[in-house]
């Protein structure tokens, strides 16, 4: 969103990690760039801790533990290598299974052909010496299949529940990786593949979507005047109330920062704005304490703006509208809802 004030505060932002980097003697690379960008932001409060152990009484950032600091808390692929990692394990015990059950198998035709040599035999004896020696062969291979069978019992049982055990951690794994951290709700990586898939549903089915942008108000004064755990309770709190507000298929992302996204499956513009508006006063209605102190904080207001998906057009024009409604909400004085269709909305906003 081009918004002023968050111009003006990513450039400060930018400005402090530049000059944190200096301070830590850190290279001027991209990804350590990025990890004094979010230490500056302050929002990612394991990322500071360990930041701030790191450097220590020297005030220096050793490249090493740089970057270990960035694997842990802000690569890319973090949580894509757990995922791949838990699936390779789970190939491998299925593999195992596989193996076992061969190999039972083989078992049991060997044993099928040990009854059959046993039933010529049988045919043959002559004596009860014979007879005896024929029953105690018998016998014997019958206890190696019986133990087999318990082996093979055995391990099926133990495979099943590791197999479980590894699915879980597995859809774990996937769910932290679409999860927000600080809010628990969806993030950016889960709202780019949820609207997706419902924009290859609406088109194919021709239905109705929805985008809601919304943003916290004056969220900059609540971390300047109170701190960023004061905002970070807010943005708990956004949360929190969509959470409560949206539901069936409605969906909610942190998309970044103060901004949130709602994505509205079969719903026509007119129903849009009045969730957006369920939203924002479900939101006002929450008194805000600061939990150290227990001073009053008064009341938290957004700004939304909803569009509409159009024929042909792709996530980015979408997104583009919405985020548009949001800014002319901003302009028209905060605490409310702009649809694209709304009169006082600017026609260069429609024809986007």
């Amino acid at each position: 969103m081009n918004n002023p004030e968050d111009y003006n505060l990513s450039i400060a932002q930018a400005h402090r990690a530049m000059s944190l980097m200096v301070e830590r003697r850190c290279p001027a690379t991209p990804q350590n760039f990025e990890l004094w960008y979010n230490y500056a932001v302050g929002h990612n409060h394991a990322l500071n801790a360990e930041v701030d152990k790191a450097v220590g009484n020297e005030g220096v950032l050793p490249q090493t533990l740089a970057n270990k600091i960035y694997d842990d808390n802000l690569s890319p692929t973090r949580n894509q290598e757990e995922v791949a990692q838990l699936s390779s394990q789970m190939n491998g015990e299925m593999e195992q299974v596989l193996s076992s059950i061969e190999s039972a198998l083989g078992q049991t035709t060997e044993y099928g052909k040990s009854l059959g040599s046993v039933t010529q035999e049988l045919d043959g004896a002559s004596d009860q010496g014979s007879l005896k020696l024929i029953v105690e062969r018998l016998m014997s291979s019958t206890r190696d299949m019986e133990e087999n069978n318990r082996l093979l019992e055995d391990k099926l049982h133990a495979s099943r529940e590791q197999i479980a055990d590894l699915n879980s951690n597995l859809e774990n794994a996937r769910n932290e990786s679409r999860t927000d951290q600080l809010t628990g709700i969806s993030n950016r990586k889960a709202f780019d593949e949820t609207i997706k898939s419902m924009m290859e549903e609406a088109a194919a089915e021709n239905l109705d979507l929805c985008l809601i942008m919304g943003d916290i108000d004056h969220f900059k004064k609540f971390n300047d005047t109170y701190g960023h755990q004061t905002g970070d309770q807010v943005l708990r709190l956004v949360s929190a109330c969509m959470t409560s507000v949206l539901k069936g298929r409605d969906f909610a992302a942190r998309y970044g920062g103060e901004e949130f996204a709602i994505l509205l499956p079969e719903t026509n513009l007119q129903a849009a704005n009045t969730v957006g508006n369920h939203v924002r006063k479900t939101v006002m209605s929450k008194k805000l304490i600061k939990k150290s102190t227990g001073e009053d904080l008064g009341v938290v207001t957004m700004s939304f703006g909803a569009a509409k998906l159009r024929p042909g057009e792709d996530a980015a024009a979408l997104i583009h509208r919405a985020d548009a409604c949001l800014y002319a909400a901003k302009h028209a004085g905060r605490n409310q809802v702009k649809c694209e269709d709304d009169a006082n909305v600017n026609m260069s906003i429609k024809a986007a």
